[in-house]
């Protein structure tokens, strides 16, 4: 069973993950309204991981004999000036993110919970992932501009690192 203090870290994490899903679904919604269908179907599937990455950490809190609980979150910003502010937000919460992962893992070492410090290298990587690939939209937007038809090829750019990771899975 996990430690009181672990389980309850956890479940600030599992319901943050949870948190992250509604945000990108919510930007989903934004990019689909400004006709970004690329974007859009990107940030849909982001969701969609991170339901999974909630679900993951639900169930191994729950198969550890601790008391897996979905807190109530706070709704997700839904006004949004432009998809360069929608990536930079999105970049900056995966940072978050990472840092919260990171405090779980020392948490989990320092309480020498060697099962559950293996689990979270899943999401180490993980968040390695994230960061990666939203930086590298952002260095996309700032090569391609916002300019004429920058919009565009973003939004095409975009579709085809959705497509890339769907092809992947």
């Amino acid at each position: 069973m996990l430690s009181t203090t672990l389980a309850k870290a956890l479940n600030i994490q599992t319901n943050l993950e949870f948190f992250s899903s509604n945000l990108y679904l919510q930007m989903s919604s934004w990019c689909m309204q400004k006709g970004l269908e690329g974007c859009a179907n990107f940030f849909r599937q982001h969701a969609d991981e991170e339901r999974m990455h909630m679900q993951k950490l639900f169930d191994y809190i729950n198969e550890t004999g601790s008391y897996a609980v979905l807190d109530s979150i706070n709704p997700p910003q839904n006004e949004f000036s432009s998809v360069v502010e929608i990536f930079e937000i999105t970049y900056a919460h995966e940072q978050m993110i990472t840092k919260e992962i990171n405090s779980l893992v020392s948490i989990a070492f320092e309480e020498q919970d060697f099962s559950t410090f293996n689990f979270l290298q899943w999401y180490v990587a993980e968040q390695h992932e994230e960061e990666q690939l939203f930086k590298a939209v952002l260095d996309k937007v700032e090569l391609i501009g916002m300019e004429g038809n920058g919009l565009f090829f973003i939004d095409q750019e975009v579709a085809k690192m959705h497509n890339a990771a769907q092809v992947s899975q």
